[in-house]
């Protein structure tokens, strides 16, 4: 499992989980630019800019491939182990999907698309070609997309970049982890930290937008070996990095270890301290934190998932996934299939593996867009607040812990009269989030 798409969403105790992000997390937002700055990318730009014909607000897409090599004993996505894939089958099944979203969004600009998994990489090239030419060609976009796509350092995946890039994705995210040969064997990688230092290395000669995950947190990890593991990613110049906290998902086979006291994570003050390392190497190198987990030159903020966190229009195809589209008008939650073969069969049968719709309600919305945007270093603001949800933004805190939040320097109103969690907020999202959301 590489870096991943906000398809699935948790709030971390501190910086982030290593597998709760929204499509299946950067993971995940769990899935990259393109103009001025560093990186020669744009600003990420708030929803109604590079709007379509007729205004339509831009859409992001997220593709979900769900096989990977092996599972990572922290993994708790719809991820799949199998013997032999029917990649002719699988593209198949995605292009039609892609078609019956089209169908009923109708023609909006497409902001983004991002890859997810799973391990897209394992995709053909020319797979990854042939649904960035239906979506494009369903979803004109105003203005360049961004184009991620998941990837993991393997020699036989790095292997494939270029095709990628060939193929049109301008973005990459490595799944790397760790840069340490015994955290990778703990954390059950199948790359080396050679190989994950080789594959940073081939993809920032190939892409103008480079993104790697790493985990911190890990068992024994101190702080100044997690500084120079960062120092490393960070010396090949990267305009951004998802960082996130080990955290133990229950059902994994780390849950299985934790319970019998075989898997110890570091104590609080120790994750403390490994979150502080992270917030001043990365701004040492010149990224900030823009989201709880996320770091990034000012323009580089992965754009895909600010859709997320923005609680903007996304669609979601493929086994498992998610999106948040109107559906006859209205606001809706999709929900596809998670069994990979059931849902291709599905879409076979019917033309998508769609297992769940439910329309959202205003105060059902209010409380996701709170739970995503108030993991953004912006926070939430008020007007696009009621224009998403239909809700005040105060009538949607609880007003007696919001209070004690500020007076504990745990919130802060914004410029514009909306509220974000503080840094140290941040290290008490999981339990901050709860309790200010009604």
């Amino acid at each position: 499992m590489a870096a991943k798409s906000l398809q699935r969403s948790s709030s971390p105790d501190i910086g982030g989980s290593a597998s709760g992000r929204a499509n299946g997390r950067e993971r995940r937002p769990r899935a990259k630019d393109t103009a001025s700055g560093s990186s020669g990318v744009a600003p990420a730009p708030h929803a109604g800019q590079g709007q379509g014909e007729g205004g339509a607000e831009p859409l992001a897409l997220y593709i979900h491939w769900p096989f990977c090599l092996s599972r990572c004993p922290y993994c708790d996505f719809n991820a799949h182990v199998r013997e032999r894939i029917d990649e002719t089958r699988f593209r198949a099944a995605l292009l039609a999907e892609l078609a019956y979203e089209a169908a009923r969004v109708g023609r909006r600009p497409l902001r983004s698309i991002f890859f997810g998994g799973g391990t897209p990489s394992l995709m053909s090239p020319a797979t990854v070609a042939a649904l960035l030419e239906a979506a494009i060609r369903a979803f004109p976009p105003a203005v360049a997309p961004e184009i991620t796509l998941e990837a993991n350092p393997t020699s036989v995946e790095a292997g494939k970049l270029a095709g990628f890039r060939d193929a049109g994705v301008n973005r990459v995210s490595l799944g790397i982890q760790a840069l340490d040969d015994g955290a990778l064997a703990v954390l059950g990688r199948r790359h080396t930290a050679a190989q994950a230092l080789a594959a940073l290395a081939t993809a920032r000669a190939l892409f103008p937008r480079v993104s790697c995950d790493l985990i911190y947190a890990r068992p024994g990890q101190t702080a100044a070996a997690w500084r120079a593991e960062l120092r490393r990613a960070l010396g090949f110049g990267l305009d951004h990095l998802s960082l996130y906290q080990l955290t133990i998902e229950p059902g994994t086979p780390f849950a299985r270890l934790a319970a019998r006291g075989t898997l110890v994570l570091p104590d609080a003050d120790a994750q403390a301290a490994l979150y502080e390392a992270t917030e001043s190497e990365a701004a040492r190198a010149g990224l900030a934190a823009y989201e709880v987990s996320n770091y990034a030159r000012p323009g580089a903020e992965s754009r895909h998932n600010l859709a997320y966190w923005r609680y903007d229009d996304y669609a979601g195809i493929g086994p498992g996934a998610h999106g948040r589209i109107p559906v006859a008008g209205k606001p809706a939650a999709t929900v596809r299939i998670r069994a990979p073969e059931a849902w291709a069969e599905a879409v076979e049968r019917q033309g998508h593996g769609v297992r769940a719709e439910e329309p959202l309600a205003p105060r059902t919305r209010a409380r996701e867009a709170l739970l995503m945007g108030l993991r953004l270093a912006e926070g939430v603001e008020p007007a696009r607040f009621r224009a998403r949800t239909g809700i005040d933004l105060d009538d949607a805190l609880e007003p007696e812990p919001l209070a004690d939040a500020e007076a504990a320097g745990l919130v802060a109103r914004t410029a514009a009269g909306g509220w974000r969690a503080t840094r140290a907020g941040w290290l008490r999202l999981d339990a901050l989030l709860p309790a200010l959301v009604r």
